[in-house]
């Protein structure tokens, strides 16, 4: 898998010298609740995370800046498509860099990649409703929005949420 360069990143893939990065991010109560995911409580929690989530996995990348990694990125299976040409794509980013248009960014590199060199059909990607800034981000990148799945995911309170869901094309995308 190859790194992806824009104008203010680096994408790579993520080894276990960025754990502590990793955790810096994730520990944080506004980063993983706005995707499901409980805040990282130490760091071992996140050596475990990176083990079994983002080192050597295919098609996730670290995002980088000034030399350090502040949110994360990748096209995983989809869970509501049963397609092998069709992704979605999910991204958490420290909230230190948060509405400076870097994630919006990071997504429309990855979407490139996705569809100029893995040449999927489709990506798709959902947020919970209440998560407005995740929504600006799918907005900027020309996503179409498909409808809201209902009773749609259990996070790791035990709370049932709902999630809007996007897509997008590779025509709709070039």
């Amino acid at each position: 898998m190859k790194n992806i360069n824009t104008k203010n990143l680096k994408l790579r893939p993520l080894t276990m010298d960025d754990t502590a990065d990793v955790f810096a991010y994730s520990k944080s109560k506004n980063v993983g609740p706005r995707a499901g995911w409980k805040p990282h409580e130490t760091i071992e929690e996140t050596e475990e995370i990176m083990k079994t989530i983002f080192v050597g996995q295919e098609n996730i990348w670290g995002i980088e800046k000034d030399q350090r990694i502040i949110g994360s990125i990748g096209l995983i299976d989809d869970h509501h498509r049963q397609n092998d040409q069709v992704r979605m794509l999910g991204y958490a980013l420290s909230e230190d860099y948060w509405g400076q248009g870097l994630m919006t960014e990071a997504a429309r590199a990855v979407l490139a990649y996705g569809f100029d060199t893995l040449a999927l059909s489709l990506i798709s990607v959902v947020h919970y409703p209440e998560n407005l800034g995740s929504q600006r981000v799918i907005e900027k990148c020309g996503f179409y929005y498909e409808g809201t799945i209902r009773q749609a995911d259990k996070i790791y309170t035990g709370e049932i949420r709902d999630v809007k869901a996007y897509s997008i094309t590779s025509a709709e995308f070039q």
